[in-house]
């Protein structure tokens, strides 16, 4: 066999794999447009949803402002967006799952599925904590403290920031328990050294929520509270996976003895 076919031979698997890669990226583009196709002409209605917390603790009479002359359309053009790829998050994972299973083993597919919808079901579940959660008291803290004199006034693309950085925030922060028990089934760590080191974990939980959330107590608390305690949920299903390791190990011994 020559230089020349032996090269193209071995190129050939990699050539596959691109053009699968570039197939599902392209349906995953395809289906967001589409969700964002579907929701656009409900665009105002969805930054309504999303405003809701703060106007309802404005007063009677109040509205949000637009500074920019092309807000009032970029604003919930861009959150209908944001809306679209979240909607469709479980096909974006489940294309990247279908991309990367054929190479995993069977004991890996078996603990990965679990643990991709697990991270799909806590993003969903950060996210709805910050609307439902922390947003009520977060805007109440931010329009009771100001001088009575100052009308809020919020600029909608400012507010469309804050919120989708807060989503973010607590969407990734959910993820704790996911990371946790990765550590700890990968043997990269044990439950018993993590253990140890509770009160370094609850100092960084506070410093993280310091460095995603406004600089303000509560809504730092807010995120490090739920961070902590996703925490000690990661150090409890580690232990569950260790036991049931240990019992696997020591049933394959005793079958060798």
């Amino acid at each position: 066999m020559s230089q020349s076919e032996q090269t193209g031979g071995g190129h050939a698997p990699l050539i596959d794999h691109l053009i699968e890669l570039r197939t599902r990226l392209l349906r995953t583009v395809v289906v967001i447009l589409v969700v964002f196709l579907g929701l656009y002409s409900f665009s105002n209605e969805i930054y309504r949803f999303v405003a809701d917390p703060l106007m309802a603790l404005l007063p009677a009479g109040s509205q949000m402002i637009a500074t920019e002359v092309a807000s009032p359309f970029l604003a919930p053009f861009k959150l209908t967006l944001v809306v679209a790829v979240f909607v469709a998050v479980p096909y974006v994972l489940y294309q990247a799952w279908a991309f990367i299973a054929p190479g995993l083993y069977d004991n890996e597919k078996a603990l990965a599925l679990p643990l991709l919808a697990s991270s799909i079901a806590l993003f969903y579940a950060g996210a709805a904590f910050a609307y439902y959660a922390v947003f009520p008291l977060l805007f109440s803290f931010f329009t009771s403290t100001g001088p009575a004199e100052i009308a809020i006034m919020t600029d909608i693309s400012q507010y469309l920031n804050f919120v989708l950085k807060i989503f973010l925030a607590f969407g990734i922060a959910f993820q704790i328990p996911i990371a946790t028990f990765l550590l700890i089934y990968s043997g990269a760590t044990s439950v018993d050294s993590l253990s140890r080191k509770r009160p370094y974990v609850l100092l960084g939980c506070f410093v993280i929520g310091m460095l995603l959330t406004p600089p303000d107590v509560i809504s730092q608390s807010l995120l490090a509270g739920p961070m902590y305690l996703l925490y000690e949920v990661g150090l409890l299903f580690g232990r569950l996976v260790r036991r049931k390791q240990q019992d696997t190990d020591n049933t394959r011994q005793d079958r060798h003895d």
